[in-house]
C-alpha cells in the first residue's frame, strides 16, 4: 500500500483525488436534497416544494459579493499551494525515450482504459460521438416535467440512475483505473503492488466464436453478428413487453428506440469488460474490415 500511496500523493495526482471527492460530495447533498423533496412529495406537500427557493434577492450587493469572497479564497488556496507542493515538471522530453507507462490527460485516461477493451475506433470515435450525441439528445427524448427547478428521486428513477451509472461507473472508475491502477506497459497493478517495468502479462484472449469452437471466418463472421443483433433485439422485445405502460407511452416508439439503442450501447460497454475479465473473450464480432 506504500507504493499506491505514494502514487495518490504525486503533485500531478492531488488535484485528481481532490475531483473525486468534491463529486461524491455534491452528489451526496444532492440526493440528500432529493430525499427530503421526496419526503415532501410523499406527504402531499408538493405546493410547498414548488414555492421553495422562489425568494428572489438582488444582484448587487448579495452575490457579488459572494462572488469576490469566494474569488479571493480560491486566490488564497492556489498561492498556498503553488508555495508547499512543487509543479510536477520532468525532464526535457526525449523522442527516443517515451515515458512508460506513457498517459493521456486525466480528462481522456476513460477514453485509453476503453482502449484495452475495444478497437480504437470504436473505443476512440464511435464512443465519445455517442456520448455528444446522447447528452444533445437527452433533452428530446426526456419530456418528463417533473424535477425542473428541485431534486428528487422517485420521480426520476431512470434517468437519474442511468445518469449516475455512466458517470461513476464508466466515467469516473475508469479514470480512478487508468490514473491509479495502470502502470508500466499499461499493465494492471493492485493497489498492494509495486509498479515492475518487468512484468508481462500471458496473452490468452480468445474471441467469442473460438469459445464456442467455431473456426471457420464465415462463421465466425454470422456468429458474432447473429449475436449482436439479438443484443439488440432485448431492446425490441422489451419494447413489445411493456408498451402498454405509461413509461412506454409516452416516449413514443421513435423516442424509445433511440433510448433503446444509446442505453444497450452503454451496457456494451462493463459487459464486455466482465467478458474480458472473467472469460478473457476480445471480441464478439470478429469481420474483415472491423472487429467488436
Amino acid at each position: 500500500m506504500e507504493h499506491f500511496l505514494a502514487i495518490v500523493t504525486k503533485e500531478d495526482n492531488i488535484p485528481i483525488v481532490m475531483m473525486i471527492f468534491l463529486v461524491a460530495y455534491f452528489t451526496y447533498l444532492a440526493m440528500k436534497q432529493a430525499s427530503r423533496n421526496d419526503q415532501l412529495i410523499g406527504a402531499g406537500k408538493y405546493g410547498e416544494l414548488q414555492t421553495m427557493g422562489k425568494d428572489r434577492i438582488f444582484t448587487w450587493p448579495f452575490l457579488t459579493r459572494n462572488e469576490f469572497l469566494c474569488s479571493i479564497l480560491i486566490m488564497v488556496i492556489l498561492t498556498v499551494w503553488s508555495i508547499v507542493i512543487d509543479a510536477p515538471l520532468e525532464e526535457p522530453a526525449n523522442p527516443t525515450r517515451t515515458p512508460n507507462p506513457s498517459k493521456a490527460p486525466w480528462y481522456f485516461l476513460g477514453l485509453q482504459e476503453m482502449l484495452v477493451y475495444f478497437d480504437p475506433w470504436i473505443a476512440g470515435v464511435i464512443f465519445p460521438t455517442l456520448i455528444i450525441v446522447g447528452l444533445m439528445a437527452i433533452p428530446y427524448i426526456d419530456k418528463n416535467p417533473k424535477g425542473n427547478g428541485y431534486y428528487t428521486w422517485q420521480e426520476r428513477k431512470f434517468a437519474i440512475g442511468t445518469f449516475i451509472f455512466g458517470f461513476f461507473v464508466l466515467w469516473i472508475a475508469l479514470i480512478f483505473v487508468g490514473t491509479f491502477l495502470r502502470g508500466p506497459g499499461w499493465n494492471f497493478f493492485g493497489p498492494w503492488e509495486r509498479w515492475d517495468i518487468h512484468k508481462v502479462v500471458a496473452m490468452v484472449n480468445v474471441d467469442l466464436h473460438q469459445f464456442f469452437g467455431i473456426r471457420s471466418s464465415v462463421g465466425a463472421f454470422f456468429f458474432g453478428g447473429f449475436v449482436v443483433t439479438v443484443y439488440y433485439l432485448l431492446g425490441v422485445a422489451y419494447y413489445f413487453w411493456k408498451r402498454n405502460t405509461d413509461f412506454i407511452k409516452n416516449l413514443g416508439a421513435v423516442r424509445y428506440g433511440i433510448l433503446a439503442f444509446l442505453f444497450l450501447t452503454m451496457l456494451g460497454l462493463p459487459i464486455k469488460m466482465l467478458l474480458r475479465w472473467t472469460l478473457n473473450i476480445k471480441y464478439i464480432w470478429v469481420t474483415p474490415w472491423f472487429n467488436i
